[in-house]
């Protein structure tokens, strides 16, 4: 994953594993408890509470984190949030919900496997991003929720000694939530960031406003990528939400190496899905940001029968905003669909490296609006796309 070759055998760097079983991952000191028989395989980790789960000195690499949780509810999996803290900074470059991180979104869980992340048997979270640091590094676990965990698992997996040059960036990963979105306001999946570095990708979540839109297709919008100084128009643009994860014609399940859907609830309209940028590299170089439009898709007669049940009055025509489609302009329409803006319920998690172990982005926002809204996984029998 970092480029090494697997046979070669360095002098000067050695490996590391923190874990309850060695919280401080140091040598010679791990499975000490209970007399070396399994005796701190885990820790509780109670509401408020906060801890370090691996911290090192010197130069190295982080290489995997692995994470298993004993309760999996949308209040853990937002609740819990991971923070990593680069070459003794105060300001976390990295700050996510423990889900989103582990790229599901949505208090949800899904198993799949991709390139850098994976989730075995929904029951377990892993990424092997490689996270170099040059001083030192902390990760830390907070319990943000109203409740105790029993149970936390986990293993930090890393080496110390390795040389960094001048070119290697620090990892980053910055969660956001919109519930709503604004209307013909793009979300920002990453929001300016100044700097040298490379965008990594995301883990997107959809919750569909069924109330508002009924059962309307909600991804024709467009992922920009403003690089450099790009002000009112983008360098790289894709052409919809599902063509930016590589499908076509709607989204189902599935999960390839750098793009997929693990989540694709048709009967609650909720979706989550990720594009990771490894073969196809997008670097900036003066700064970056990253957004999404909402844009809808409707069938003329799904709409036209949600309008007259609802007694939704008009959608908001494509273009500069002043358009509108009633009632009676759908029902004259000649062909079968329409596109409109719309507002749902978006959240990301960017991934990207940068020259600077901090960024000036946002604090993430509070639990409560983290998990406002979630309904966590239903029995898979009754999903559409089971």
């Amino acid at each position: 994953m970092d480029g090494g070759d697997l046979f070669r055998l360095p002098d000067n760097i050695v490996t590391r594993w923190a874990s309850s079983e060695n919280f401080d991952a140091l040598p010679g000191q791990a499975g000490k408890a209970n007399f070396g028989r399994k005796g701190s395989a885990c820790r509780p980790l109670a509401a408020g509470e906060s801890f370090v789960m691996a911290h090192g000195e010197g130069s190295g690499t982080l290489r995997r984190i692995w994470v298993t949780l004993r309760e999996r509810s949308p209040e853990m999996l937002r609740g819990i949030v991971i923070r990593m803290y680069w070459d003794g900074a105060e300001k976390p470059a990295v700050e996510a919900p423990i889900g989103d991180f582990f790229c599901t979104a949505l208090g949800r869980l899904a198993p799949f496997e991709n390139a850098w992340f994976d989730n075995p048997e929904k029951r377990s979270h892993n990424i092997r991003i490689p996270m170099p640091f040059r001083k030192g590094f902390k990760v830390t676990a907070t319990n943000e929720s109203p409740k105790d965990l029993g149970m936390f698992f986990y293993d930090v997996n890393f080496t110390l000694g390795d040389e960094h040059g001048p070119d290697v960036g620090y990892f980053h990963a910055h969660y956001r939530r919109e519930n709503p979105t604004t209307l013909r306001r793009d979300f920002e999946i990453l929001p300016r960031v100044e700097g040298r570095g490379r965008f990594l990708g995301c883990c997107l979540g959809v919750i569909a406003d069924t109330k508002r839109w009924g059962r309307s297709w909600w991804g024709e919008g467009e992922v920009k990528v403003y690089l450099d100084g790009d002000t009112s128009l983008p360098t790289l643009a894709g052409t919809g939400t599902e063509d930016y994860v590589a499908t076509g014609w709607g989204q189902g399940c599935y999960s390839h190496l750098w793009h997929g859907c693990p989540i694709a609830d048709h009967e609650q309209m909720q979706f989550s899905f990720y594009r990771l940028h490894g073969p196809d590299p997008i670097y900036f170089h003066k700064d970056i940001r990253v957004t999404i439009q909402q844009i809808g898709c409707f069938g003329k007669q799904q709409m036209i029968d949600h309008m007259k049940e609802t007694g939704l009055r008009e959608l908001v025509a494509l273009g500069d905003g002043s358009g509108r489609l009633t009632l009676e302009d759908i029902e004259a329409m000649d062909y079968h669909c329409g596109l409109f803006e719309r507002e749902d319920d978006w959240c990301a998690t960017a991934y990207f490296y940068l020259d600077r172990p901090t960024n000036d982005l946002p604090p993430i926002e509070p639990y409560e609006a983290r998990v406002a809204g979630l309904t966590g996984d239903v029995d898979r029998s009754k999903r559409m796309d089971a």
